[in-house]
Order: structure tokens, then C-alpha cells, then sequence
């Protein structure tokens, strides 16, 4: 996928997709992943997009083909894809066939720092597709993310 992916004047919505056990934030080890909700997470993607004028649509399952399912149905709909894809990361390589599918830039994104965890989450099927990875910063990573996507110069 090239950098010039997404045309700068795109005002196709930006997919945030999240996997597995995400719909669990705010009560799954709130020590880990922080006290905010999905919701909240989402309201934060919306607002990051508002400030550009876009908007987002959002997708989370916690199966892997429904997973998929939406990605294929993102081509030609989306400019970009931000996804944290939760456990999936590390053992997904039909997530990652799909991701490239859409051809449009993707951000993968973590709010733990996965590489200061067990060894098993260092390594992702995602990243080597993407053009960014947010790790460890939290619900704030998903709006850094859309911030990037709707920035950055190909």
C-alpha cells in the first residue's frame, strides 16, 4: 500500500474498528486499559474527526470473521482504517490479508504499550501494513491516530 492511499481531499469517514474483549473497556483491568468505555472511546474518535470536519464510523466484535466481514465492506466507503485489534493482533493473519483489501492507510492501535507486556503481544500480523501504530497512550492514541490519518502529508 502506498503512502498516497488516501487523498488528502478525501471526505470519506474514517472506520475505527475494535476487536475482541474491547467492548469490555472500563471494566476489564481498568489498571491496564483505563477507566473510559467504549463509548467514551468512540465520542473521542468523533470528536477528533469533528475538528477536521469528518466523521467516523465505528465496528467492534469480538469475532474474527465479523471482523473481516466489515473491512470488506469498508472498500470504496472509507478513507482510512484505525484498529485495535485486540487479541487478534498477535494471531490474525486473515485480519491482516483483509486489512489490505480497503486500500486505504491503516493505524493499528494499542492503549497499553504492548511491548512492555507479556512477550506474546510484541509481536502483530498488523503493523508490518500499516502506515502508523499507537501503543501506551491510552484512549488518546485512537484520536492520535485520526489525527495522523487526517494530517499527514503522503
Amino acid at each position: 500500500m502506498s503512502d498516497d492511499a488516501l487523498p488528502q481531499t478525501s471526505s470519506s469517514p474514517i472506520l475505527v474498528l475494535n476487536g475482541p474483549n474491547l467492548n469490555t473497556l472500563g471494566i476489564r483491568q481498568p489498571d491496564v486499559y483505563g477507566s473510559e468505555t467504549l463509548e467514551d472511546v468512540i465520542e473521542l474518535c468523533r470528536r477528533a474527526a469533528a475538528a477536521h470536519g469528518r466523521e467516523i464510523v465505528h465496528f467492534q466484535s469480538n469475532a474474527e470473521g465479523a471482523l473481516i466481514d466489515r473491512i470488506h465492506e469498508a472498500r470504496g466507503t472509507v478513507s482510512g482504517i484505525v484498529i485495535n485489534p485486540g487479541g487478534l493482533t498477535h494471531t490474525s493473519v486473515a485480519l491482516r490479508d483483509a486489512l489490505v483489501i480497503p486500500e486505504v492507510p491503516i493505524v493499528e492501535v494499542h492503549i497499553s504499550n504492548v511491548h512492555a507486556r507479556e512477550e506474546f503481544r510484541r509481536h502483530s500480523y498488523v503493523s508490518p501494513i500499516a502506515a502508523a501504530v499507537v501503543a501506551g497512550m491510552g484512549s488518546f492514541g485512537y484520536a492520535a491516530a485520526i489525527e495522523f490519518l487526517l494530517t499527514r502529508r503522503a
